[in-house]
């Protein structure tokens, strides 16, 4: 009898340590993107060429340019990482560009006190044709999980039939059951309308197609910025802690846009309370762009710890006002002049869900100074194409 006590016992013990694993993943999982994530991708700035001393030439540059210390954290490798399965169909790395493997990567990530994101696809390929996880989900995320990855961008190419629920589904009881706490990042591009479904799916979902660097242009796959605006409006119900409706990277300092428009770009997407995951070369950065992306108040916007999206309150022409509700009651206000010419944009306190009477102090963000005491409204004179960015307190 003793000889058949002993494997039953180690069945119940492999058994109670992986539902404490998963149990564990879905502790995480609650506190998993609390604010929007901030980190900086390959993609935008890099498409395919990817290596191992890209990444972590990308991490060093991320420490020493400041980026860190103002919250961003992740340090993502997009497409092209993967080249084959083996005969056990383990995803492998490309050997030639990553040299010292993943998991190395990874460490070294850790090292600088940042955390490691990757990249696959829903499908049987990438949208750049390497293999894809559909069919090896799980297999995929114990991998992930096992070179320390945090964070999993997971596209949506070669998908054919599938339902993007399901096979979304799919990959996210995949992190939990690998015990490691793995931010999800839907990329389905808005198609079967993610904000519906996919709350307790993923932690940010992308509601557009790809963003492209410029101010209002549209390409086969990819439009400007301000297209991406405009497809926001309507959603900021479904955002909120450890859910976050994703316009898309930000192509902050990629040349493509002003100095004028990118601080535009940030500033609403701070505003949206979007994942602030930039897509430019960090080692090769001119201070206007640090000097964008490293702007602590109006981070703060973005890292509000209420969580609420903000949104546009009023639009007369080319000329909006957008507005969000933070935590201590104040709001983040941006003055936003589309047209080609300055003109003068005022905020309402009505539209900010104050009373007209209340007097309240606002602060520009930007030039980082008081503007005084305002009743009832605040006005200023907006460059074109540019914002004013204030904090409206009580």
């Amino acid at each position: 009898m003793s000889r058949n006590v002993k494997p039953a016992v180690w069945l119940v013990l492999a058994f109670c340590s992986a539902l404490i694993a998963v149990n564990r993943a879905y502790a995480a999982e609650e506190v998993l993107a609390r604010t929007p994530p901030m980190g900086w991708n390959s993609w935008n700035k890099f498409g395919c060429n990817v290596s191992e001393q890209l990444i972590k030439d990308a991490a060093d540059a991320m420490i020493s340019s400041g980026m860190h210390s103002a919250g961003y954290e992740y340090v993502v490798i997009d497409d092209c990482w993967q080249v084959a399965r083996d005969a056990n169909g383990n995803i492998l790395a490309d050997p030639q560009r990553f040299p010292s493997g993943i998991k190395a990567l990874a460490d070294y990530v850790h090292s600088k006190g940042l955390k490691f994101g990757i990249y696959s696809d829903s499908g049987t390929k990438t949208c750049a044709g390497r293999p894809g996880s559909r069919g090896y989900e799980y297999q995929d995320a114990r991998q992930y999980a096992a070179w320390g990855v945090d964070y999993l961008k997971y596209d949506w190419c070669s998908t054919d039939t599938e339902n993007a629920e399901a096979a979304y589904t799919t990959m996210h009881r995949a992190l939990l059951a690998s015990g490691r706490p793995i931010v999800f990042s839907i990329c389905e591009w808005g198609k079967s309308k993610p904000w519906l479904w996919a709350k307790d799916v993923g932690n940010l979902w992308r509601t557009t197609g790809d963003i492209y660097d410029c101010w209002d242009c549209k390409k086969e796959y990819s439009t400007g910025w301000l297209v991406i605006l405009d497809q926001q409006v309507g959603l900021e119900t479904y955002a909120g802690p450890g859910h976050w409706n994703d316009p898309d990277m930000l192509e902050v300092g990629n040349g493509g846009m002003t100095v004028t428009e990118y601080r535009s770009h940030f500033s609403l997407w701070s505003m949206l309370a979007a994942p602030l995951i930039a897509g430019n070369d960090l080692k090769n950065m001119p201070a206007e762009i640090k000097e964008i992306l490293t702007n602590k108040e109006v981070l703060a916007v973005d890292q509000d710890p209420m969580g609420m999206q903000g949104r546009r309150v009023r639009k007369n022409g080319d000329m909006e006002v957008w507005a969000k509700q933070l935590q201590d009651g104040s709001r983040a206000v941006v003055l936003f002049n589309r047209g080609a010419s300055e003109t003068e944009v005022s905020a309402n306190w009505e539209d900010l869900g104050y009373p007209s009477r209340l007097p309240a102090t606002v602060r520009d963000l930007w030039n980082k100074k008081d503007l005084g005491k305002f009743t009832g409204q605040f006005s200023a004179k907006v460059p074109s194409h540019g914002v004013v960015m204030a904090r409206v307190t009580p």
